[in-house]
């Protein structure tokens, strides 16, 4: 058994637990979130903050899983892995026993996969990435580190992902299009165009946001 302790301790932390549980090779001893000790969470105590990392190294924890999910933002979660490694942890990989996953498909570390999702022949994910549940990645796709592919959503063959970038709840993305690093597509939005580094584009199809300031 692998000794695993997650960091955070939310919805996101919930679902991985499931999914380290079901692959049966992990001891999942703890998590840390800074405002949370002592709560329990899916059966799990809250050890304490991010301190606590040293400690468990020192005791022989050897793993890690980042426990935060990103909803647009996802600079806590590459703040996270970073520290971890700092620490000398190795990032496990969570891929959800639903998913359907092509024999060809790159994983870097610290991947969580969740339920119901397919990753179709010469996909590449990067570290740090989330393909959340029921989400579609066709083939060639390339999933750059820290981004985060949203439920539902759907990339379309040879689609570039940048590092750091987020593609939202049922957005689809059109063959080819490369999504920038720090990107935003809005839930739903259809992206048929290439989306510049941090630029935020919603709609069908899919613009970049305006702003509205309010009137006074």
């Amino acid at each position: 058994m692998i000794r695993v302790i997650g960091l955070g301790a939310g919805g996101h932390a919930k679902v991985l637990i499931d999914i380290l549980r079901r692959a049966g090779d992990f001891e999942i001893v703890g998590l840390l979130d800074p405002v949370r000790a002592g709560e329990i969470v899916a059966g799990v105590p809250i050890l304490g903050d991010d301190e606590q990392l040293h400690i468990m190294r020192a005791a022989g924890v050897t793993a890690v899983f980042i426990g935060v999910g990103g909803a647009g933002d996802n600079s806590i979660r590459m703040a996270l892995y970073e520290k971890a490694l700092a620490a000398q942890f190795v990032l496990v990989n969570a891929i959800h026993p639903t998913a359907i996953v092509a024999s060809s498909v790159k994983f870097g570390q610290g991947v969580a996969i969740m339920a119901g999702v397919i990753l179709n022949p010469d996909v590449r994910i990067g570290d740090n990435v989330i393909v959340n549940t029921g989400a579609i990645v066709e083939h060639d796709c390339d999933i750059g580190s820290h981004a985060h592919i949203s439920p539902g959503a759907v990339l379309s063959g040879g689609v570039s992902v940048g590092r750091g970038a987020h593609v939202g709840a049922g957005a689809t993305v059109r063959q080819y299009i490369q999504i920038g690093d720090g990107a935003i597509v809005g839930a739903g939005a259809a992206a048929v165009k290439d989306v510049p580094p941090r630029t935020v584009v919603v709609g069908v199809p899919a613009r970049p946001r305006e702003f509205n300031p309010k009137k006074t």
